[in-house]
């Protein structure tokens, strides 16, 4: 498993960027983040995605996928 850049969630099935810099395109369950195209073709950083989606009440992109008791604190301990 492997950690998202943007939100700290430790279940990515696939590094963000391999060795050569290339993108993943997988979408984070929690914050939503595609790495590949919200970084490369939409232009927006890791940390101004996460103050806008931390501003926007941090809701999972996959809901299904979040932890009982999951914690925006704890999780951004990760980063």
């Amino acid at each position: 498993m492997y950690k998202c850049l943007v939100c700290g969630y430790l279940g990515l099935y696939e590094k963000p960027y391999d060795k050569n810099g290339c993108a993943s395109y997988e979408i984070c369950p929690c914050c939503g983040f595609q790495f590949g195209f919200d970084d490369k073709d939409q232009g927006k950083t890791f940390e101004s995605y996460r103050i806008k989606w931390i501003s926007d009440g941090a809701q999972w992109s996959n809901k299904k996928k979040q932890p009982r008791n999951w914690s925006l604190e704890e999780q951004l301990k990760n980063l």
